[in-house]
């Protein structure tokens, strides 16, 4: 397909669904039950063909992996199926009269774009429709053109699924990419890099589109100095080598107390080899997306290793370059202006600093940009409120790592440069939603008069009167 044509496609969707929208207008709690039970429907029974699809696309990535993403979309829909009919009820708020009314009532944006990543095509993608759909919206996806096979697997479920003036899909690269971001949407939903981000924000701002950016950053990990640093590594390792670490959420530089680093790190890799018996061999362990997401990683270690930090290899022995498994890597204590401290790593390397105190710790973290998420361990109550009240992100979660965005009714996303808005269930349903104040004044005459000119001792006397409080 041509640019040309892609635009040609692209207008004439947002046409279609323009025109059902302004039929449709506000459709009822069942009509949205409908069609949040149909996509969970079509994803669960496409679980088995997309597990496939995936792997296809990334060289080879877990069936339980791509299975348990595909549940992560599953569930939002049936979430938001239940919920859907309270999250649409007006909120009441006091009026300014004993008969007057006011309230809140929550109505469709209208057409909005999904510009969907590569790295979870699914859960990234229809995590945000299950919000656009409870509102009452009708969407148009641009799913990311790294992963083909399964882009064109669900623009064929989705076809079957929906009609396109309900929910559709385009495809195209980079050229087209740029093209949908300029597009008039009511609302505009990405999810990908900072640096894509801000060239979306650009595109959207011609047409005043307001954006919601999922992003990432460079999340930290602070072990307290009472936790068990064998737990720690567990479960820091557990999400850092999932997906081979291309997850925006995955831990991406850990600070521990200053001279434990190496202890850590063999922490780090014993659980490692337990959780990937074969190494890089291990059915679990997934696939670099591409040769050139391989190669950029590759020179965050070389430049790393080149300024004189330890790199250490976690598995032994390596699979041959051309399977694009990379081996997982620990750098020790490397020099906070390296590649790997500044750049967002996405994948399966994990630098270790030492600190001297949390002070230290906060003032490392606070250096950067805001990150999506941000992870402490320890057991500490009043140490991890300072940890909180002295950093900002995205989301938190104290003694593991990602949990906080497997709570389907809790907001999700980002802050500063790791995104904007949020998403997922009732906080999904609220971004996707214009809140329209409707007030209905009272019929009593004097209680209006008082507000109207010309303005005397009455009105006077009440003004200072709610001055002064």
């Amino acid at each position: 397909m041509t640019t040309t044509d892609f635009k040609t496609q692209l207008h004439n969707l947002l046409q279609l669904q323009r025109t059902a929208h302004a039929k449709e207008r506000v459709p009822d709690a069942a009509t949205r039950r409908d069609r949040l039970t149909r996509a969970a429907t079509m994803l669960a029974r496409a679980s088995d063909a997309l597990a496939v699809a995936v792997s296809e696309d990334f060289g080879h990535r877990s069936a339980e992996e791509t299975r348990f993403e595909t549940f992560g979309a599953v569930n939002a829909f049936r979430h938001a199926a239940t919920r859907v009919e309270n999250w649409m009820q007006p909120a009441q708020h006091a009026a300014l009269a004993p008969d007057a009314e006011a309230r809140v009532e929550y109505i469709p944006l209208g057409v909005i774009g999904v510009v969907g990543p590569w790295n979870y095509p699914i859960m990234c993608v229809f995590g945000p429709l299950a919000g656009i759909l409870a509102a009452g919206n009708r969407a148009i996806i641009k799913p990311s053109e790294f992963t083909p096979r399964t882009s064109a697997l669900l623009a064929r479920l989705i076809a079957e699924t929906f009609h396109p003036s309900e929910v559709a899909i385009v495809h195209g690269e980079a050229a087209e990419g740029a093209l949908f971001a300029a597009a008039p949407f009511d609302h505009l939903m990405f999810t990908g890099s900072t640096s894509v981000g801000r060239h979306v924000m650009r595109a959207a701002a011609d047409n005043l589109t307001p954006v919601t950016l999922e992003l990432g950053g460079k999340s930290p990990v602070i072990v307290g100095d009472t936790y068990d640093l064998a737990e720690a590594a567990r479960r820091v390792m557990a999400v850092k080598l999932r997906s081979a670490g291309q997850i925006c959420l995955a831990p991406d530089y850990a600070l521990v107390p200053a001279g434990s680093e190496r202890e850590f790190a063999e922490q780090c890799v014993a659980a490692a080899r337990r959780m990937y018996p074969d190494g890089l061999d291990s059915v679990d362990y997934t696939s670099i997306i591409n040769d050139a997401h391989i190669a950029r990683l590759e020179r965050l270690v070389a430049d790393a290793g080149a300024r004189g930090a330890e790199v250490l290899k976690v598995f032994e022995p390596a699979r041959p370059a051309s399977a694009r498994r990379m081996m997982p890597v620990l750098i020790l204590d490397p020099p906070r202006d390296t590649l790997v401290m500044l750049d967002e790593i996405f994948g399966p390397i994990l630098p270790i600093l030492g600190y001297r105190s949390i002070d230290d710790a906060l003032e490392t973290i606070g250096a950067g940009s805001r990150p999506l998420a941000l992870y402490y361990f320890g057991a500490d109550d009043e140490r991890a409120r300072q940890v909180l009240d002295r950093t900002a992100s995205g989301g938190v979660t104290i003694n593991d790592v990602m949990t906080h965005m497997f709570v389907e009714d809790m907001p999700y996303g980002g802050i500063g440069a790791s995104g904007m808005g949020t998403y997922r269930g009732e906080a999904g349903f609220r971004t996707f939603s214009h809140a329209r104040a409707i007030y209905r004044q009272t019929e009593a005459k004097e209680a209006v008069a008082l507000l109207h000119p010309p303005y005397g001792d009455p009105f006077r006397k009440f003004l200072s009167a709610a001055i002064a409080g």
